[in-house]
């Protein structure tokens, strides 16, 4: 596993969506799944918002890697968990960042019921 680079953490964060694909077992990539993506400190991180059972969350748990689209930048990732202590700043990070969507839709993504569908993506080296 390697950092994230200025540029990609700028890149990635701003981006409005992120596309995620996880590999499948043969190693080839699953279709693209739109979603929302935010920057907290040096990481980036990515939320189920319909909770353990949404396909493409249940597909990155089983593979733990795949591949992000955001803003031009394309990245092989590994699914990791986030530190224990970090949900607060990844809630405050949506809020930020999608409010402007409204409170039904932002709820999906912050609070506790999220905190285990919460990933963190790690650049990953083929």
């Amino acid at each position: 596993m390697t950092a994230w680079t200025a540029e990609d953490l700028s890149t990635v964060g701003n981006a409005e969506e992120l596309r995620i694909s996880s590999l499948r077992p043969d190693g080839t990539l699953r279709p693209y799944v739109t979603i929302w993506v935010v920057r907290s400190g040096d990481d980036l991180y990515v939320r189920s918002a319909h909770g353990t059972d949404n396909p493409w969350f249940v597909r990155a748990q089983a593979s733990g890697a795949g591949r992000i689209r955001a803003g031009g930048l394309e990245r092989d990732v590994t699914f990791a968990d986030p530190p224990p202590d970090a949900h607060a700043d990844i809630d405050a990070a949506y809020h930020a960042k999608y409010d402007r969507h409204g409170p039904a839709i932002v709820g999906t993504v912050v609070g506790e019921k999220v905190v285990p569908v919460t990933i963190r993506l790690v650049p990953r080296t083929a």
